[in-house]
This record gives structure tokens, sequence and C-alpha cells, in this order.
């Protein structure tokens, strides 16, 4: 439901109906307790494995194929001085196709999460990610490679054939 609400208020926000787009926003989150910016940029096939706390901002870009489970936090780094300049430029993650993100997570500041990467439950992410990376702790460390039995819930064999 929460995707679907987004792409709503993505649709209004662009069209430069940002009052609307954010009433439908905060719609959204009041239904699922899931809050993404009308903003942000999703992919296809996202999935919000039990979404509650989920925090989706403004400047995310989310790639396909991509898992997150519940209280993620997709965050941007605060704009303390002069926050009216910092308002269009990249301030939050971007996460690109099938990565999972675990319970609890922080991904913080305009950083990089590469394809297939793992990020394991409340970790805090707060420099690039490689591709293929597992990462965990705090602050978030690579103690290894993906696996391909480990894949995003959207992940299909038929969604990899429509993805090429």
């Amino acid at each position: 439901k929460a995707v679907f609400f987004h792409r709503i208020a993505n649709f209004f926000s662009i069209a430069k109906f940002d009052l609307l787009g954010r009433m439908i926003s905060q719609l959204s989150r009041f239904l699922t307790g899931i809050e993404i910016h009308p903003k942000a940029k999703i992919g296809k096939n996202l999935f919000i494995d039990h979404g509650m706390g989920v925090v989706i901002g403004e400047t995310s870009e989310i790639g396909n194929n991509v898992t997150l489970y519940h209280m993620v936090t997709l965050g941007g780094i605060s704009p303390s001085i002069k926050s009216d300049e910092q308002r269009n430029i990249k301030r939050h993650p971007t996460l690109m196709d099938n990565v999972v993100v675990g319970s609890g997570a922080q991904i913080l500041g305009p950083v990089i999460v590469g394809k297939n990467a793992k990020v394991g439950a409340n970790a805090v992410v707060t420099k690039d990610v490689p591709e293929n990376a597992v990462m965990v702790g705090i602050p978030a460390k690579n103690v290894g490679t993906a696996t391909e039995e480990f894949k995003p819930y959207a992940v299909t064999e038929e969604s990899k054939e429509t993805d090429k």
C-alpha cells in the first residue's frame, strides 16, 4: 500500500502540486506506518516487509528488487546551517538493484549502496558500500560477500528475465 500511495504522491510532486503530494504522503504514513517522501525515487518491485517505522527521505533513490525490513531509515544529513541552500542537493542514500536492508538499519547521507549488497540488522552505514558486500555493525563494516542464495524477496526467476 505504501508504495502505491507513494507513486500517486510522487506524480503530484513532480507535477508541482507539492502540497497535494505531501497530503497523500501523510495519509499513507497514517495508514501504513511507513514514511516515504513524495520526491523519493523508487524502482520496480520494492518490498517492505513489516514496514512499521520505515523512513525514506526526500532525495533517496531506490533501484529495482530492493527489500527493506521494519524500522529502516534512509536518512539525510542534517542541514543545520544554511538549510535553504541544502534543499536542492543530494542528502539521502542511493540503493542500487537487489539490495537487502535488515531491520533497524540506518543508511545516512548521500552514500551509494552497490548492487546485490546486504546491510545487516541495526547496522549504521555512513560510507559507500561496494557491490555484493555484506555490511554489519556500528559503524557498518564489510564482513563478506553476498551469496546467490541470499536474495531480496522481490527477485524471482521471472523478474530476472523481465529486467534484462
